[in-house]
């Protein structure tokens, strides 16, 4: 391993299957472009360095199974989700499609590698035992428990979400000074404070109501216009901000299902003031994805879940409701009357609140460049024993 004296390249490597590990590692990007310790960063989408038919096949394929047949997706979750069984999985993303990757990497040559999915984390695992590549591999979970896909056997630190989810990874051999709990990274706007009735006046809104931020997400899955259908029969007088995401179609359908009722929603289309938006909120109403989860729990939002993806958001709704900061919505028929209930118990409401900032870690990128910049461990790899 090289000296740690000089100043650091680090290499953040990200797969943009759906927007999540992408926004982890720009977090990321911007917490170690801050630190004088940092010769230079560069952040990448390893589905760039792929040719298209793979990165349609990878991409593409994953949001069409979101919209039409979530089901298949937990299906392969459970699965595939038996440690230590997929090593070979892992690396045939690498013999068939990784060439102008692994040129890349080579040509950048990084003291710190980062990956915020478990793809360009095995690539680099594999480069490292062949011993083609000199670099600290850093893997950041990026959902509260830690899927099989992420076990490499060749690493130099694990980042998770949670005390549970070091314990797990513990118990299969990984050894635990190597493993740091330091929540989802996220970017630092989620930890500033804002002025919240001022906040809301600006976007038009009512400073003192109660408000509901109902998401589709940055790319608009999810019967979002039937929500709002629901959302319409509320008893609590509620404002409630959509967000519709980058589908016009999506935002047209919304529109539609709002109707002359424009005095109790807002709607937006895909924005990047979120943390504004999820700071003004008293709920957020959507799906819980490991990066939106944490940005609300950064903000001490709790959370009404609907409709989570089969396997990973199923998961981290799991331990939303055991802490306490979120409330589920099996079915679209009783989502006005839950959130009736929950907004007649203001107690109640305000213990979420609570839970919430206390599992938040809205520092957690700060946490994952401090970490791995001062750290002074030897290399890695895992045996069979282990």
């Amino acid at each position: 391993m090289r000296g740690m004296s000089q100043r650091q390249r680090v290499l953040l490597l990200s797969v943009s299957a759906g927007t999540g590990h992408v926004r982890a590692a720009q977090a990321l990007e911007k917490a170690f472009a801050r630190d004088e310790r940092v010769a230079a960063v560069r952040n990448e989408d390893a589905l760039k360095f792929t040719n298209k038919l793979f990165h349609d096949a990878y991409s593409k394929l994953y949001m069409q199974l979101v919209r039409s047949a979530p089901d298949v997706l937990g299906w392969a979750y459970r699965a595939s989700d038996e440690p230590w069984k997929n090593d070979k999985l892992r690396l045939q993303f690498e013999r068939l499609n990784t060439r102008p990757l692994v040129k890349m990497i080579h040509a950048f040559n990084p003291q710190i590698t980062v990956c915020t999915h478990f793809t360009p984390a095995g690539i680099i695992a594999h480069l490292i035992a062949r011993g083609e590549l000199d670099t600290r591999l850093a893997i950041v979970v990026t959902d509260f428990d830690c899927h099989a896909m992420w076990l490499s056997r060749v690493f130099h630190r694990y980042f998770v979400a949670l005390d549970e989810t070091k314990a797990h990874l513990e118990a299969l051999g990984l050894p635990p000074e190597r493993i740091t709990v330091s929540g989802i990274p996220i970017d630092s706007v989620f930890s500033e404070p804002v002025n919240r009735p001022a906040l809301r006046a600006s976007y038009g809104l009512h400073p003192e109501k109660t408000t509901l931020l109902l998401s589709a997400g940055a790319l608009g899955v999810g019967p979002t216009e039937l929500l709002v259908e629901r959302l319409k029969g509320l008893r609590h007088d509620a404002q409630t901000i959509v967000i519709c995401g980058k589908s016009e179609e999506v935002k047209a359908r919304v529109a539609a299902a709002v109707g002359a009722d424009t005095g109790r929603f807002r709607l937006l289309g895909y924005t990047d003031r979120m943390h504004e938006l999820m700071h003004m909120s008293d709920l957020f109403i959507g799906k819980p994805g490991g990066l939106t989860t944490s940005e609300a729990l950064a903000c001490g939002l709790p959370m009404a879940v609907f409709s989570p993806i089969p396997g990973q958001e199923e998961r981290n709704s799991d331990h939303l409701l055991e802490e306490g900061a979120g409330i589920r919505c099996n079915e679209l028929t009783t989502l006005a009357f839950k959130l009736d209930r929950l907004l007649a118990d203001p107690a109640r409401l305000a213990a979420m609140r609570g839970a919430a900032v206390a599992l938040g870690r809205p520092h957690a990128a700060r946490t994952i460049v401090g970490t791995l910049l001062a750290d002074r461990l030897p290399p890695l790899t895992l045996t069979p024993d282990a």
